[in-house]
């Protein structure tokens, strides 16, 4: 039985909680919160209490530790954690910071504790399925990936603000799947932005458009086109074309019914939003985590996971600003 204690009682929050509760191996000890109503409404919801961070982390019944705040309190607690021997579990990014990263790392490396980062992506079982079939070499060599990820709609001006912009907030997920994908790192990182969905953003010092394409040593190419609109829903698309085929996952929709009459095709449109369409993965990524902490496993996505995906968004941002392709160093080993 791992006993966690959890920082966050948002959106987020609430998923993993849940994810919690359904487990018979793992237990919600704890919740912190700066709101305190969120965190005690959480609490109780799940039997556990509110408490401090000193009061959580120096309980020496508590394992583990899912981090789930603001994204500007993630490299601060996960180093408390790492202090306190616990086990960590970080939604994405880290940091937005590749100095504040490294900090957290080295802490996380001295105290050799575990730590997951969210990139719950890679758990969604369609995704999955596609990168293992990748691994059996179904479709030859890998030659191209081409990525599509776009929101139903713009998030508020005032969270975009403190997001760190497109490329660390949203595309650090694109990121993270074009390196599981390709099967080797990028070289060469160009990106373009652009404000086409409301000019607001452009006062912000943001984009809501953007490609990028990556290349690796050998010369395979990912393109990551993102966009903080979609009409029709929660865009979430993957091809992987290789020397022998190609493989593609598809948008997850309510229902797979069609309907074909004399008029059209027609069928229903993509689920609305990612706490919908990653419900599984979610699921999936606390099992993984739990899993293991208890055999005492590595982890299936790592601290410099986290780093890198953090590297390529600093890339895209110093792309976009000189309108030039920006050279990678290979990652630390």
């Amino acid at each position: 039985m791992l006993r966690f204690a959890q920082f966050g009682a948002g959106r987020i929050g609430a998923i993993h909680a849940a994810n919690l509760a359904a487990r018979s191996d793992a237990q919600l000890r704890y919740v912190v919160d700066v709101n305190a109503a969120a965190a005690t409404a959480l609490a109780a919801r799940h039997g556990a209490k509110v408490v401090s961070v000193e009061t959580a982390l120096g309980d020496s019944q508590v394992d583990a530790v899912i981090i789930a705040s603001s994204t500007d309190t993630h490299a601060t607690l996960a180093i408390a954690a790492a202090r306190a021997g616990k086990a960590i579990f970080c939604e994405k990014p880290i940091d937005l910071s590749l100095k504040r990263v490294d900090a957290c790392l080295a802490a996380v490396r001295q105290a050799g504790v575990p730590m997951l980062v969210g990139f719950n992506r890679r758990f969604d079982p369609s995704f999955r399925a596609l990168h293992a079939r990748i691994a059996r070499g179904e479709i030859g060599r890998v030659e191209q990936v081409i990525i599509t990820s776009r929101d139903p709609g713009l998030p508020p001006i005032a969270y975009l603000k403190v997001s760190g912009g497109q490329f660390r907030d949203m595309t650090i997920h694109d990121f993270d799947m074009a390196r599981w994908l390709l099967g080797e790192e990028p070289v060469e990182l160009f990106a373009y932005g652009s404000c086409l969905v409301d000019p607001a953003v452009a006062k912000v010092g943001d984009t809501d458009s953007a490609m990028i394409v990556l290349k690796t040593a050998s010369g395979r190419l990912c393109h990551i086109n993102n966009s903080r609109r979609a009409s029709y829903g929660y865009d979430q698309r993957l091809e992987v074309h290789g020397s022998k085929g190609r493989l593609i996952a598809g948008n997850r929709t309510d229902t797979t019914v069609e309907l074909a009459n004399d008029a059209s095709v027609s069928s229903d449109k993509p689920l609305l939003f990612f706490l919908e369409r990653y419900a599984e993965a979610y699921r999936l990524e606390l099992a993984a985590f739990v899993e293991a902490v208890i055999k005492r496993q590595p982890m299936p996505v790592g601290g410099e996971d986290g780093r890198q995906a953090i590297v390529l968004a600093e890339a895209a941002v110093k792309s976009l600003r000189t309108g030039r392709p920006v050279k990678l160093a290979p990652p630390r080993r």
